[in-house]
């Protein structure tokens, strides 16, 4: 099984790949034929989030989209952060009860 700190951390890549690639949109934005990137998260069983990053097929502009995946990113980044931290605090209070 999978540690709780592990799955976390691979939550926060998740949402930093997220965030590169919105970020990469956005600088972009005003590129001739610029294809945006489109970041897929998908589930790994027991063991976190996987990420995968593409092309769009046509060279298109989406401002929006790509600001609400930035804040979309961040919220992610900090709940997962919260979780790492939380387990790790709990980890620490086992040690202390025990030693």
């Amino acid at each position: 099984m999978t540690s709780i700190s592990s799955i976390a951390a691979s939550g926060m890549n998740a949402a930093q790949t997220r965030l590169n690639s919105s970020a990469h949109n956005i600088a972009n934005l005003n590129t001739p034929d610029f294809r945006r990137d489109n970041v897929t998260q998908s589930e790994q069983t027991g063991s976190g989030a996987a990420t995968s990053v593409n092309k769009t097929r046509v060279a298109e502009a989406a401002l929006e989209t790509d600001v609400v995946a930035q804040l979309s990113a961040k919220n992610s980044f900090l709940a997962n952060l919260s979780v790492f931290k939380t387990s790790d605090a709990m980890a620490g209070s086992l040690l202390d009860v025990t030693a």
